[in-house]
């Protein structure tokens, strides 16, 4: 018996390698497909990379089991067929996690550098070994294996194990310099922290949107309440409960409905312009505008740039919109437009004051401006269509209600639109 006998046999290894090699890259292409079906309504934008192993990758990984194995029989090679998952931010990798559970029979988890203290830094990654679907094996046939690896990581950690591949893994190389395994070690955990600020980042994106969201929806309530709202009533019908009554025990001057100030303890909010916002936001969509509008002040005092301060007047003047102090508001939708003169939703929010003031040419005025900035409003457009109705025009006012429609048949408020124009029509005898 010779004694390369026990040596793995290349050129058969080779061919049985090629003969499903085209039947295991057709099968990746089709897990890639289903993956991206199954993650279609992930928010974030997902990349997914299907690969077939090469043989030579395949052959060195044959040889490093049968190494470990000390003569007897090698582990399995799994990851014939492998499918990466590149997340944005480190909260997408449960909702991955779980999508791959419901569309894939799961034979295996490995959750790598899960076992890493504190002090250790290293590959990071989510392996899941899947039988291939019957129906994806029915269609293309065997394949020379029956399973495939799903791995699962953010893209910075998709980064650090492609660079760690290269110098280390694929190089059979360990640094043995003290410095040089600290510096591998400090970009690591630099890409670790990275990881994590971004997904601090995004939750508080998140938090910020959906105040603006609420601050946004209550605002364009208290503008159906308070503008033309006999109009709406008798020719529209579409008047809305009013916005401005409140629903968490306080008044919509800020005090409490038992005669209690909520002024607000500034000291008990964060230092930064970020947190002042934030909090100054629920303050607002809680209904609490004395609140609100000390915190806008208080970011404002800090002296930010332009683009912020216009920010900061044109929500504090949608606060004092709220408590109708108008005079207030328009003094600070004008200074929005001062600091920043192509906010175009600064000029709007100034028309729909003077509406309510009944002072229509300046509303007029001001909203022609916004739609000189931004021309495809076609909300704005019927706003100055109800200002042109008030003075008389109602060829022009028509003419706006006709414009808004083709911008935006679809929008919300169509129906609204449509109205009106009727009553336009029915006034003009067409």
């Amino acid at each position: 018996m010779s004694e390369n006998s026990h040596f793995p046999d290349q050129t058969r290894l080779r061919e049985e390698y090629d003969k499903y090699a085209d039947v295991r890259f057709a099968i990746a292409k089709d897990i890639e497909t289903q993956l991206e079906q199954a993650l279609r309504n992930v928010p974030s934008r997902i990349s997914i990379k299907a690969r077939s192993k090469d043989f030579y990758s395949y052959y060195k990984k044959q040889l490093r089991f049968l190494r470990q194995a000390g003569g007897g029989a090698a582990a399995a090679i799994t990851d014939l067929i492998g499918i990466r998952v590149v997340c944005p931010f480190i909260e997408d990798l449960p909702q991955v996690e779980a999508m791959i559970q419901e569309t894939f029979e799961v034979i295996e988890v490995e959750r790598k550098g899960s076992n890493q203290t504190f002090k250790e830094f290293g590959y990071q990654s989510t392996h899941f070994l899947v039988k291939i679907p019957t129906e994806i094996t029915e269609n293309r046939g065997y394949a020379g294996c029956d399973v495939a690896e799903i791995q699962i990581r953010t893209i910075l950690q998709d980064a650090w194990a492609e660079v760690e591949h290269e110098l280390v893994y694929k190089a059979e190389f360990t640094p043995f310099d003290e410095p040089l395994k600290r510096k591998l070690a400090a970009v690591n955990a630099s890409l670790s922290l990275a990881d994590i600020i971004f997904q601090e980042i995004k939750t508080y994106q998140r938090q910020l949107y959906g105040e603006l969201a609420k601050r946004r929806d209550s605002f364009y309530k208290k503008i159906e309440e308070a503008t033309d709202a006999q109009l709406v009533a008798d020719a529209l019908s579409c008047v809305e409960p009013p916005a401005g009554t409140p629903t968490d025990g306080t008044s919509t001057d800020g005090t409490s409905t038992d005669g209690t100030s909520t002024e607000p303890d500034l000291d008990t909010f964060g230092t930064s312009i970020d947190d002042l916002l934030l909090s100054a936001l629920s303050a607002h969509n809680k209904n609490r505008f004395s609140e609100a509008t000390a915190l806008y002040s208080r970011i404002l005092e800090m002296n930010p740039n332009n683009t912020i301060i216009a920010l900061i007047y044109k929500h504090r003047g949608m606060a004092h919109f709220a408590q109708s102090q108008y005079g207030d508001a328009i003094d600070d939708f004008t200074l929005a437009l001062e600091f920043d003169p192509d906010s175009y939703k600064a000029a709007y929010y100034r028309g729909i004051v003077r509406v309510v003031l009944q002072q229509y040419q300046g509303a007029i005025d001001d909203f022609t401006f916004s739609l000189k900035l931004h021309p495809y409003q076609s909300f704005c457009m019927f706003r100055r269509a109800q200002a042109y109705y008030h003075i008389g025009d109602l060829p022009q006012a028509l003419a706006d209600c006709e414009a808004a429609l083709v911008l935006w048949p679809g929008s919300p408020s169509a129906e609204t639109i449509k109205k009106f124009r009727s009553m336009l029509h029915a006034e003009l005898k067409m």
